[in-house]
C-alpha cells in the first residue's frame, strides 16, 4: 500500500512506521490515523513475519497533537457558531477507536519520541510499551490553551503512570514536560542523546523480536491490569498461563533451559 502520510520499513522481524507530515510537526490528521492504522493491520499478520513495531515521528517532531486546520479534522467549526461544533466527534469515530487498538495490539510496540508530543501525539506516544526519548523531546497537554480538555486517553494514562498529583499539573497548567524530567517521572523507559534515539529503540525492538510468543500475552496483561481487581487479574494469568504454556516457543524454552543453551522462539 502506498502512503502520503506515513513512510514504513522492515529490519528483521522489526517495523519501523515513521510519522511523516514535517510541515504540520506530523499533526495527527484523520488521512494519517487511517494511514497508520492499515499499516499497524498489516504487520499485525501472522504472515507479515513481524513481532515488533517502533512508531517515530519525521524531522522536528513526534507528533504536534490533532490536526485543527481544516474542515475534515473539525467539523462544525468556528465559524458555525460555537453551540453547533462537536470537539469530540472525531474522538468516538477515530482517535478513541485507534488508541483502544494500541492497546489491544497484539506485537509489542516501543514509541521513539523526537521533540514535540503533544496532544492526541502525546497519547500515541504513551501506548508504547516500552517509550523512548530524545533528550530535545517533551510530552505536552496544552489543551487548556483552546479551551478543551485532554483525550486520546490521556487522562487514563498519565494519572495510571505518574499519579494525580502530577496529572493535574501537566493538565491544569499545560507546561511542557521535558524528555528528562519524564524519565524521572517514571514516565517512560529511557532518555538518550537525539543521535542515539533510533538506535535505542531499536535494540529495545530486536531485544522484544528475538522473544517469545507470550511477550504479546504479557503486554495484554499488564494493560488489562490497570483496571482489573486483585481475584480477576490473579484468574487472568492463570487463564493466559495455560494458553502461553501450549505454545511451541514456551517448549522451546524450557528445552533450550535444560539443555543450557540460548532459546531459539519462532513467535508460535
Amino acid at each position: 500500500m502506498a502512503y502520503e502520510k506515513i513512510k514504513t520499513s522492515e529490519t528483521g522481524a522489526v517495523a519501523v512506521i515513521v510519522l511523516s507530515d514535517p510541515a504540520t510537526l506530523n499533526a495527527a490528521s484523520l488521512d494519517l490515523i487511517g494511514e497508520l492504522q492499515a499499516a499497524l493491520e498489516a504487520y499485525a499478520r501472522p504472515e507479515s513475519g513481524v513481532r515488533c513495531v517502533v512508531i517515530t515521528g519525521e524531522g522536528r517532531g513526534f507528533c504536534s497533537g490533532a490536526n485543527l486546520s481544516g474542515r475534515a479534522e473539525n467539523p462544525g467549526g468556528p465559524e458555525d457558531g460555537v453551540q453547533a461544533r462537536d470537539a469530540g466527534a472525531a474522538l468516538e469515530s477515530v482517535y478513541n477507536p485507534f488508541v483502544t487498538r494500541l492497546r489491544d495490539y497484539p506485537l509489542p510496540i516501543v514509541t521513539a519520541v523526537n521533540g514535540a508530543a503533544a496532544g492526541i501525539g502525546c497519547s500515541i506516544a504513551l501506548m508504547g510499551d516500552l517509550i523512548v526519548a530524545g533528550e530535545s523531546g517533551y510530552f505536552l497537554q496544552a489543551f487548556r490553551r483552546i479551551g478543551l480538555v485532554p483525550d486520546g486517553g490521556a487522562t487514563y494514562l498519565l494519572s495510571r503512570m505518574v499519579g494525580k498529583a502530577r496529572t493535574m499539573e501537566l493538565t491544569l497548567l499545560g507546561d511542557k514536560l521535558p524528555a528528562r524530567t519524564a524519565l524521572e517521572w517514571g514516565l517512560i523507559n529511557r532518555c538518550v542523546p537525539d543521535g542515539e534515539l533510533m538506535a535505542t529503540a531499536m535494540e529495545l525492538a530486536q531485544a522484544l523480536a528475538t522473544g517469545p510468543r507470550a511477550l504479546g500475552y504479557i503486554r495484554k496483561l499488564v494493560w488489562d491490569g490497570l483496571d482489573a481487581e486483585w481475584a480477576e487479574q490473579l484468574q487472568a494469568e492463570r487463564i493466559v498461563q495455560r494458553e502461553a504454556g501450549r505454545t511451541e516457543d514456551s517448549r522451546e524454552g524450557v528445552l533450550a533451559f535444560l539443555q543450557k543453551r540460548p532459546a531459539q522462539f519462532q513467535w508460535r
